[in-house]
């Protein structure tokens, strides 16, 4: 059995940011994660799987000493955000109007990832297992049987492992969720005009339709629709799914050539609790969000910067302050969560309809949103973490 100060069930994004944030307060970290990622390499291609990043998700990710080394390899700015259903019910948010040089970032969360690996590799407190979680015997400490056969204890249990976590199920935290009727198909493209500064999204009765632009002209358009019209738009060759996707996009879109395409489901999901006994749940392992406004990755880096000012300060043996710590991770977390989730399905089930009165009154709400000076300005920056 080796012992540590924390052991952190899920080695992505999210959980190389918490094992990141506990090494630079010193504390002996194991982090279990079975899925090697693929090294960066100029030459290839875009992923399929890119987030918007927010400017709080930016200055986490410095203060970690982890954002040098992605920007270091690939990344896609943008200063203007525009969201619109009928024409002249456009909605644009602008970094000029609040003062910023940028709204956020695209970025591939594989670069991400290994941004976040690049910093680790600094940290001689961290232990990497390439293996699966097993086993969890909750205690004063907790011990994890890995499926290598390994077995880890520690005071604090993290799970990092995402929206099907293991360390949730084993530590016996129930969910409530459902699964949305619309799935959506992610689309890698190279379009035939220099990287764009603009990020949008056209609302429709069966979905939105997104584009993200990604650097040197990549971008990755996001087309959500019921799963029929999904599995249809699979089956289509690049040829035909290209000639399908413009007459479905707006005009806006500029030419373009399909590299690759992916689709999935969309679940919202909640954990019951966020904490039991000593075991406390971060990002996917915790919630899942429509992801229509992009916000699931920045809300998991949220989670992260709020544990660690929590936890700090604190000696991993002191169970009693160790305890405290995490109800108030809790209670400051669980309920933005909820906030943000429920906003986000707000959102879908106002733009998922072909109603006229619905129509007429969100197409408004746009309008009225484009006049609305400072109030639009607030918003802007409450979504950037301003």
């Amino acid at each position: 059995m080796t012992k540590f100060d924390v052991i952190i069930g899920g080695g992505s994004m999210v959980g190389a940011a918490m094992a990141l944030g506990l090494a630079r307060r010193h504390w002996q970290v194991a982090v279990v994660e079975p899925h090697p990622v693929q090294p960066f390499s100029a030459s290839q291609p875009p992923d399929l799987r890119v987030s918007a990043i927010s400017a709080a998700s930016e200055t986490l990710l410095d203060a970690l000493g982890a954002w040098d080394a992605v920007s270091a390899m690939r990344l896609c700015p943008y200063s203007r955000l525009a969201v619109w259903e009928a024409p002249g019910s456009r909605t644009e948010f602008d970094a000029d109007k609040i003062n910023v040089s940028r709204l956020g970032h695209i970025i591939e969360n594989r670069i991400l990832l290994l941004g976040l690996l690049e910093a680790l590799k600094a940290c001689s407190t961290v232990t990497w297992f390439n293996a699966a979680v097993s086993q969890l015997s909750v205690g004063k400490p907790s011990s994890l049987c890995l499926s290598d056969h390994q077995v880890l204890e520690a005071p604090l249990i993290i799970g990092a492992d995402g929206g099907r976590s293991k360390v949730r199920e084993l530590a016996g935290i129930g969910t409530s969720g459902w699964q949305y009727s619309q799935q959506a198909m992610a689309i890698s493209v190279k379009t035939q005009a220099p990287q764009q500064d603009i990020t949008w999204q056209e609302f429709h009765p069966s979905g939105p339709r997104a584009f993200l632009p990604l650097y040197d002209g990549y971008a990755s358009l996001v087309w959500y629709d019921s799963a029929d019209k999904i599995r249809e738009l699979q089956s289509l060759s690049p040829a035909q799914l290209k000639a399908a996707i413009k007459t479905a996009f707006p005009p806006e879109l500029v030419d373009f050539e399909v590299l690759d395409t992916a689709a999935f489901p969309l679940a919202r999901m909640h954990a019951n609790q966020y904490v039991k006994n000593n075991v406390v749940l971060v990002g996917d392992a915790a919630h899942t969000i429509n992801p229509l406004a992009g916000q699931g990755l920045n809300l998991g880096f949220k989670d992260v910067a709020c544990l660690l000012n929590e936890l700090d300060g604190i000696e991993a043996g002191d169970s009693e302050a160790l305890g405290n710590a995490l109800k108030r991770y809790e209670r400051k977390r669980r309920p933005d969560n909820l906030i943000m989730m429920s906003a986000m399905d707000a959102f879908y089930l106002g733009f998922s309809n072909d109603i006229a009165p619905l129509r007429l009154a969100r197409n408004l709400a746009l309008s009225l949103a484009e006049r609305s000076g400072p109030i639009k300005d607030k918003v802007m920056k409450y979504a950037i973490g301003l």
